[in-house]
């Protein structure tokens, strides 16, 4: 193809700093629970000696709020996307994570606090559901996988920002030290809607939108070519070809994301969505972004700012192999191939917990967390978004891509909550011995990985949805484009008078041009 890849490259990942938003805020909060003057200013305890805390059930309230907000505004994404468009929904994302910000920056009490970070969450919810959305309908399929996996490192680079912004603020002698790194969200908000204006709307939504002529538009800026182009006429044919047909068996509402059909038909694919999205948060990675400082100093960690600072890099750094694995390894065998390296690394963790104190220990202890960390990163990070952005049609993908990202922030929520509880004291006391939690839940993603997770690299949108309906996960590998999605794009197009045919004597597509 004629033109260049280079704009819809940027532009994907410049979209991507959407996850920096979610990954900085991520990372503000494990530090800032450790800072004196949150406590000084949130705490709801105080010891005989006068030492004061803020209890479990005040932290996971504080914590926790965050993924209730992000649960929601992930469920609004749909008709954002839908409505708005991709691009000025997350514009309007931003606002409301503003609006939120704002609340957290000014709070002297934990109600205020909690409300702020409720609509921050909102906000945050809104950009997780649009931002694989927006990559996935402009990005070609050649790189589309790791376009979107930049939206889990520009969360990784999020977290580590924010752990760096709390280490050279914790020692500040007043409350600046905890509204510094909340208050500079203002500028990260800023950056991606202001960008977001100056960037097009993805083809695949003016096709929705029947606006053809601006999605030529749109299409041509981003392949670098002009929007009368054979090029691009060829490509958005195949996309409104195949939205036609889905159109044709019906309007799209939220019933025909839970509706059955070849192959399970949609549902198959929500509930994919569902569950991976699950099991990448039972892995137990945001255990240590959450509440990884508490967690190292209660373990008698020392420069505990220092060691999430660490693993805040191991974080990063690891995200980049995932980039180029995600395409030579393909998503079923690079999920398969991280949950096995996170089992094995959280067992470890346990085994060398429970059975010895020392200074050994700790330092085996935390070569392993970041090991999990390292797994993590390259696969299950970055390509359980991949997974969600590509398996639905166009027909339903706002909407279904809610779902599966409302159920990230659900267990995002449910274990930011009970995990406090877990660790207290005064209530699980768990300790060291959570990684067996989190181990055993590995194993479980390695069997929905090899079970359910269907292989897509290599596939434009459009096969996908073909190959979602005839194939089943184990069998997607050997999966080929047939003749059956011309006969079905030639029908849509028949209809649509949009000019081909197909020869009948060798059932090929032969173009001729309205």
């Amino acid at each position: 193809m004629a033109g260049s890849n280079v704009p819809v490259i940027l532009m994907g990942l410049f979209v991507a700093f959407g996850g920096f938003l979610y990954g900085y805020d991520t990372g503000t909060i494990s530090g800032i629970l450790a800072m004196p003057h949150f406590i000084e200013t949130f705490h709801d305890r105080v010891s005989a000696a006068g030492v004061m805390s803020i209890s479990a059930s005040r932290q996971s309230l504080i914590v926790s709020i965050l993924s209730a907000g992000t649960f929601f505004g992930a469920l609004l994404g749909a008709p954002c996307g839908d409505f708005l468009g991709r691009r000025l929904g997350l514009v309007f994302g931003c606002l409301v994570f503003s609006l939120g910000v704002a609340l957290q920056t000014a709070a002297t009490e934990t109600d205020l606090f909690a409300a702020g970070r409720f609509f921050a969450g909102l906000g945050v919810g809104i950009i997780s559901c649009l931002v694989p959305m927006y990559q996935s309908e402009s990005a070609p399929k050649w790189i589309r996988g790791t376009i979107v996996s930049c939206y889990q490192l520009a969360i990784t680079i999020g977290l580590l920002v924010a752990a760096i912004c709390n280490n050279a603020t914790k020692d500040r002698p007043s409350h600046a030290a905890y509204r510094i790194p909340i208050g500079i969200q203002f500028a990260w908000a800023a950056v991606l809607a202001g960008g977001m204006l100056l960037l097009p709307e993805t083809p695949r939504f003016l096709v929705k939108r029947g606006d053809m002529e601006a999605a030529a538009k749109a299409l041509g800026r981003l392949r670098a070519l002009p929007a009368d182009s054979e090029e691009i006429h060829e490509e958005l044919k195949e996309i409104k070809a195949n939205h036609d047909y889905e159109l044709s068996l019906g309007a799209a509402t939220y019933r025909d994301v839970f509706r059955g059909g070849p192959g399970g038909g949609n549902l198959r694919r929500v509930l994919i969505a569902i569950f991976i999205q699950m099991f990448q948060q039972l892995t137990g990675v945001n255990f240590i972004f959450y509440y990884g400082t508490t967690f190292f100093k209660n373990s008698g960690i020392k420069n505990e700012f220092v060691i999430s600072m660490i693993t805040n890099v191991v974080n990063v750094v690891s995200t980049f192999p995932g980039l180029y694995m995600v395409e030579k390894l393909g998503r079923r065998w690079l999920l398969i191939f991280g949950a096995c390296g996170m089992a094995v690394s959280q067992w470890i963790v346990v085994i060398v917990g429970v059975t010895t104190d020392s200074d050994a220990a700790n330092k085996v202890l935390i070569a392993f967390v970041c090991l999990f960390i390292a797994f993590f990163a390259c696969s299950w990070g970055p390509v359980a978004w991949v997974v969600v952005g590509e398996i639905f049609p166009l027909k339903t993908r706002a909407k279904s891509m809610s779902m599966g990202t409302a159920s990230n922030w659900f267990w995002n929520w449910l274990l930011a909550f009970v995990t406090p509880y877990m660790m207290d004291e005064d209530k699980g006391n768990l300790g060291v011995k959570v990684f067996f939690v989190w181990g055993s839940t590995c194993l479980t993603c390695i069997l929905f990985s090899y079970f359910f997770i269907p292989e897509t690299k290599g596939l434009s949108l459009e096969e996908v949805d073909e190959m979602m309906t005839t194939t089943s996960a184990r069998n997607s590998t050997k999966y080929k484009p047939s003749v059956t999605t011309q006969l079905r794009d030639q029908y849509a197009m028949d209809a649509s008078g949009m000019g081909d045919k197909v020869n009948p004597k060798t059932e090929e597509a032969v173009v001729e041009y309205a």
